[in-house]
């Protein structure tokens, strides 16, 4: 198969496997790492169509057990989210007699609250336990380019969150 072929197949078929698996798997993220590695596989091993009779058939049975996968290991991520935040990790967000330091501690915390549960753990794993991107992704279940990207998303929408703060306190 061709890139052209392969950017074909994408064009003929993408908008109905995003249909489909969105209301499976009812996050925007999972459906897009869910195509990106059935295209990906795809690429790896260009004979996988060949003799495939009903094609727009076997990709949606493929994303379908990729999505039940996909749903497994957010299962597992959460597991491990919610065991990160139980365990005793040194805290951030502790009193402090400096008040523009328990302002801005105050102020961290409503900000990672507001972040998505995916982006948060990423976050908090990268910058608190100091985790390479590599580490991340086994811990979370993901892959190492899905936490170097939550990360980045998390830390701009921190960044622009709290960059009012910082040029009052600064």
């Amino acid at each position: 198969m061709t890139v052209t072929d392969l950017a074909a197949l994408y064009d003929r078929h993408v908008n109905s496997l995003f249909a489909f698996l969105l209301p499976i798997l009812r996050d925007e993220a999972d459906v897009h790492d869910v195509l990106q590695e059935l295209f990906r596989d795809l690429s790896l091993h260009p004979n996988t169509l060949a003799g495939v009779r009903d094609e727009r058939g076997y990709l949606l049975r493929w994303v379908q057990h990729r999505a039940i996968d996909q749903i497994r290991r957010r299962q597992t991520r959460t597991r491990h989210v919610e065991a990160f935040r139980d365990e005793a990790v040194a805290n951030p967000f502790a009193p402090t007699d400096d008040p523009d330091e328990s302002t801005f501690r105050t102020r961290l915390a409503e900000a990672l609250d507001e972040l998505p549960r995916e982006q948060r753990a990423v976050v908090q794993l990268k910058l608190w336990e100091q985790r390479t991107f590599e580490d991340i992704a086994r811990i979370l279940d993901i892959p190492a380019n899905t936490a170097a990207s939550r990360y980045r998303y998390g830390l701009d929408k921190l960044r622009t969150r709290l960059r009012p703060l910082y040029e009052e306190i600064g």
